[in-house]
């Protein structure tokens, strides 16, 4: 209790809070994304699940993050996961409502939704784990705080994508953005994109454009040949 009583544990916990809220966005990007696939009955089930599956998952990456980082191409190999992870989204987005909708299952909504929270992790958790400052009470309650926020968050953009169709393109592009980013921040590309800082910027945009060209291209196949096949 002496601990609970000390103004640092309080602030300590607030900036917990906040790093979460901040670098929570493109998560509940990817939880809403994931999500959208499934019956509606069933969305709500897979925010609750993935959301608190990913917290828990930071809170472990939290104890090895640093060491992760240190293995070369291991960022390189995540990105790559994560560009998949885009287009499969995206492709996944533009069929039709209705009877002719086909739904995916909460096994696959829930693992999308870990893979892509492992990798888009990785960094963020650094931050989180500096502000505890080795206090595991209070990185394990701030992690725990932001499951509302995340679950919030995603729920939001199912909604909003639901009516703003234009924000599942904007959302996997800033999956393939992240993936870009996560690929140059290698520690085996360090020497190389600290000469060359546009390199990393160029790679987001690439990612961001090669998710969106791609998986739209996919989405406009599968349709054409859904239609071709309603038509036969």
């Amino acid at each position: 209790m002496d601990m609970l009583s000390t103004p640092e544990f309080w602030i300590g916990l607030i900036k917990i809070i906040w790093i979460n809220i901040i670098l929570s966005g493109d998560n509940a990007v990817v939880i809403a994304l994931a999500a959208r696939s499934l019956p509606p009955a069933q969305q709500r089930t897979a925010v609750l699940w993935g959301s608190g599956a990913a917290v828990v998952l930071r809170i472990v990456l939290t104890v090895v993050a640093a060491k992760l980082l240190a293995l070369p191409y291991l960022q390189i190999v995540g990105g790559l996961l994560l560009l998949w992870i885009g287009y499969q989204l995206l492709s996944e987005g533009d069929e039709e409502e209705g009877e002719a909708k086909e739904y995916g299952t909460m096994g696959a909504a829930i693992r999308t939704i870990l893979l892509a929270d492992l990798v888009m992790s990785l960094d963020n958790v650094i931050a989180v784990a500096a502000s505890a400052e080795g206090n595991m009470v209070l990185l394990i309650l701030g992690l725990a705080i932001s499951i509302p926020l995340v679950i919030f968050g995603s729920t939001l953009m199912i909604k909003l994508m639901e009516r703003f169709p234009i924000i599942v393109v904007l959302g996997a592009a800033l999956i393939g953005w992240v993936a870009g980013e996560t690929i140059m921040s290698d520690v085996s590309l360090r020497s190389l994109v600290e000469a060359n800082h546009w390199m990393k910027y160029a790679a987001a945009l690439l990612g961001a454009v090669l998710v969106v060209v791609v998986g739209k291209a996919a989405a406009a196949r599968a349709n054409a040949k859904a239609h071709k096949a309603h038509g036969a």
